[in-house]
């Protein structure tokens, strides 16, 4: 079965219809999938800044129900997750409901671990898992060379200092197992051709999955307009933006080529560090970039 065929099937299981996708549906295909990759790092950093600063307001379980609510609630009208649910087959169904509970618990995660470690060893940790996915499709002595020096590079970047913290160590290898979990269960989603519905689907079970665990937390911000707007931003800067330029990205990428993409978030993050915060990199740091830029660059993609 070919690609448009199947994914024509995978339509007709789970309802996708033209209602069901959201209208930039043809700018997914006239930009290259590393357009949508850089996009979703640039806010894979900006989101989780914003919301270190709201934890002292909102708490760390409250800024992850925000987050996951505010992203529910935006994907709702465009995917229509109910219908595309109960449209859906049985594997279908279970795919959607893994990839939900993976976002839920994989974002608690996340902000539990920076609530107790710096940002940077739990970037370094969540980096370790992407490491094994991309070697899983690596086939060639030019990729394996290439996942090396991007290693590299993003050694040099992060600072890794481990941590006298077991509990925050546990909810950094947990958000780790479950970032390679999301890597994984995203392509899958991406290329059966659910696509941004699909992805809508999920985050509607996630929000569920999350109702009753941060909802306490999350009721300060309801009296205060400005701290919900802000923790709305959180949301739409953290699953919004990054999740739907991840699924246009993996659809069009083999899986082990988005995972060693990802060294490049370490990148990003130090770009952001010097336009927002004025932290100027080091000449190791410099050099650290150098070296994920030329494995990404020497990266050949497999044929698929």
């Amino acid at each position: 079965m070919n690609s448009e065929v199947q994914v024509r099937a995978t339509n007709r299981a789970t309802g996708d219809t033209d209602a069901a996708r959201p209208a930039f549906a043809g700018l997914a295909n006239a930009l290259p999938p590393h357009v949508w990759f850089c996009v979703s790092a640039i806010f894979h950093y900006l989101g989780p800044a914003f919301a270190v600063l709201l934890f002292a307001q909102v708490g760390v379980l409250g800024m992850a129900w925000l987050r996951i609510a505010t992203a529910a609630l935006i994907f709702a009208p465009l995917t229509r997750p109910w219908t595309v649910f109960a449209r859906a087959d049985r594997s279908a169904r279970l795919l959607l409901l893994a990839f939900g509970a993976c976002l839920a618990v994989m974002n608690c995660a996340f902000y539990l671990a920076l609530d107790r470690l710096p940002i940077s060893l739990v970037a370094a940790i969540e980096f370790v898992g992407t490491i094994g996915v991309a070697l899983v499709g690596l086939r060639s002595r030019r990729n394996f060379a290439a996942l090396a020096i991007a290693v590299a590079g993003t050694l040099l970047l992060i600072d890794i200092k481990w941590s006298s913290d077991p509990i925050g160590l546990f909810w950094a290898f947990l958000n780790g197992a479950l970032f390679v979990g999301y890597i994984v269960l995203g392509h899958r989603i991406a290329q059966t051709g659910i696509g941004i519905a699909g992805l809508g689907t999920a985050m509607a079970i996630a929000f569920l999955v999350v109702l009753p665990i941060g909802f306490d937390q999350a009721l300060p911000a309801f009296s205060a307009p400005q701290l919900l707007i802000a923790a709305i931003g959180v949301g739409v800067c953290s699953s919004v933006i990054p999740y739907i330029c991840d699924q246009l990205a993996m659809a069009r990428l083999p899986r082990a080529s988005f995972a060693l993409m990802l060294s490049l978030l370490p990148l990003t993050a130090t770009l952001i560090g010097v336009i927002v915060l004025r932290q100027v990199p080091s000449l190791t740091d410099c050099f650290g970039i150098a070296l994920v830029v030329a494995g990404v660059a020497i990266h050949k993609p497999a044929q698929e």
